[in-house]
């Protein structure tokens, strides 16, 4: 889908009457259509005159519209340079490589969203100029699904949070963000032009639950949420910031895709505390404690595919009647992608995410399913297949 252009109205002010000269009565003995044609051209000379004397004395003006009506172009080049594009995990059908987000200090912090993107050990941040850097994460809120990353150096261009403030309802806004994925290198960010429909709170959900976050967003009347958007930055007209693009999601009671952004304002203080260290990071810890019970494939009700391959994919084989893979309604097939927001590339990272969580917690799974995206719920219970150890199946092998 193409992205919604919008066209101004140019307005002409004034008495264009006052600056050209009457028909005299000598004229009025001429005949009628003489009268037409000498009268439509000397309007059609009398308006031109008028609007090249009115655009020579207000060249930037014409209209006698605020300037910044007509200086989208210096906001977009002010702000440009404070956005960056965003390279991590993914690139499988549905899961795109890609984010946006936009530096909020000098020494180079980076606020974007919480996703699988950056759910890898190399996280790539390009700045507007074309300059790459490793980004560290230096933590996360999970609530409203945003992070921070660090790229080295100093004196970057930047958007201060504690300026940042509310818009209200009506106003113009632009949004920035690497759509698409058009930009990879020294390329400029996308820019779309819309204005805030409403702000209202977050009832929406992602695939076929909801989403985390639950505070106000704004409402943009413009098609901002786009593959590769989240992050990006929501800006008044001056470049002022006012809000981060959240991630695609849809409409939870009429099940269209909404187009929104968290406020600046919300996000302010919990970015504050992540990057005072307040907030601890997301560390993989390999040695982390184990539970004493933890799931198992088997133990969920799901068979993959013989593990013949080092890295062989986690597609699934079958489902056991009755398990919670079997209430989830998993389906043989499906390619399980996510357990618990990490990735599982394979059959064995599988098993060793499974490892990480009790048997008593809820399993979270991303799985793709003929090129669709599922979020599914594996909810722990006894069931009778359970009865006899793994269902009949043989006993997993420990790692």
């Amino acid at each position: 889908m193409m992205p919604r252009r919008n066209f101004g109205l140019f307005a002409l002010t004034g008495n264009a009457q006052a600056a050209c000269p009457l028909v005299t009565g000598e004229q009025r003995t001429s005949s009628r259509l003489v009268l037409r044609v000498q009268s439509s051209h000397l309007w059609i000379s009398c308006l031109a005159i008028f609007i090249m004397f009115t655009c020579q004395r207000h060249p930037a003006n014409a209209v006698n519209f605020p300037l910044s009506e007509y200086s989208f172009s210096q906001v977009i080049q002010t702000v440009q340079p404070k956005i960056v594009k965003i390279f991590g995990a993914g690139g499988l059908s549905g899961l795109e490589s890609y984010q946006t987000g936009f530096l909020i200090s000098s020494a180079g912090h980076v606020l974007t969203v919480w996703s699988y993107v950056l759910d890898t050990e190399v996280v790539t941040v390009v700045l507007d100029d074309g300059r790459k850097f490793q980004g560290q994460l230096v933590g996360s809120d999970p609530r409203l699904e945003i992070a921070v990353l660090k790229i080295d150096g100093e004196d970057f261009p930047y958007f201060d949070l504690k300026q940042s403030g509310r818009i209200d309802t009506g106003s113009r806004v632009l949004a920035f963000s690497n759509l698409f994925g058009v930009a990879t290198g020294d390329e400029s960010a996308s820019v779309l032009l819309g204005h805030i429909a409403t702000t209202t709170q977050l009832s929406a959900r992602r695939g076929a639950y909801k989403a985390r976050y639950q505070g106000p967003v704004y409402v943009v009347d413009a098609t901002t949420n786009n593959p590769g958007a989240a992050g990006g930055a929501l800006t008044d007209r001056q470049g002022q910031l006012v809000g981060v693009l959240g991630k695609e999601l849809r409409n939870a009671e009429n099940n269209t895709w909404l187009n929104y952004a968290i406020p600046s304002t919300e996000v302010a203080v919990p970015v504050e505390n992540i990057v005072a260290g307040k907030i601890p990071v997301r560390h993989r810890d390999n040695k982390q404690r184990l539970p004493h019970h933890p799931h198992t494939v088997i133990g969920l009700g799901i068979v993959p595919v013989s593990d013949v391959l080092e890295n062989t994919p986690p597609y699934i084989e079958r489902i056991l009647p009755r398990s919670a893979a079997a209430r989830a309604k998993l389906q043989p097939d499906d390619l399980v992608l996510f357990v618990a927001g990490k990735t599982v590339p394979s059959i064995k990272s599988l098993r060793e995410s499974l490892r990480k969580i009790d048997e008593g917690d809820v399993v979270q799974l991303l799985v793709l399913r003929d090129e669709e995206l599922l979020e599914v719920e594996l909810r722990p219970g006894k069931s009778p297949d359970q009865d006899t150890p793994n269902g009949g199946l043989p006993a997993e092998r420990k790692p």
